[in-house]
């Protein structure tokens, strides 16, 4: 079954180690190097343990981890949102299996307001997902350059 669980600061290395990992997934998008230690840099990685603005999720099929999303209130286009989804990954052995749209799906019910999803348009995989599970509640599409687009919209 899957479901949601909130990140604590007992779970940071986790967040950390497995973001690094996306972020480096993210290095075939975004020209993204890395430091003399090995990692990405993630300005605002902290903040999701010391700005209850921010919420960090691990996703989980039964007791399996499978992916995690962050989201925050900060607007990309110069609005006001409740939410926005940071980041978002279902590992790649679990994709093409629906979780990513369910639990897109529960992220979404379980924080009902304005939203904005930012994709990378060279990012088949989130531009399909984002589209699909933003179609109901008919987004705002702004392009803020050639690669990247925010949907922006309301759910109740």
């Amino acid at each position: 079954m899957l479901r949601l669980q909130t990140v604590q600061v007992k779970d940071r290395d986790l967040l950390w180690n497995i973001n690094q990992k996306y972020l480096y997934e993210m290095t075939g998008f975004y020209d993204d190097p890395m430091d003399e230690n090995g990692n990405y840099h993630y300005g605002h990685f902290d903040d999701y343990f010391s700005d209850p603005k921010r919420v960090a999720y691990f996703i989980y099929n039964d007791d399996v981890l499978m992916g995690f999303a962050m989201l925050c209130p900060y607007s990309n286009i110069n609005q006001e949102p409740d939410y926005a989804m940071a980041e978002f990954t279902i590992f790649p052995s679990f994709r093409r299996k629906h979780f990513a749209f369910d639990a897109a799906k529960m992220i979404l019910i379980k924080h009902p307001g304005k939203w904005e999803i930012k994709y990378n348009e060279k990012n088949d995989g989130a531009k399909k997902l984002w589209n699909t599970v933003a179609a109901p509640y008919n987004p705002e599409v702004h392009h803020l350059n050639e690669e990247e687009t925010v949907l922006s919209f309301l759910t109740l």
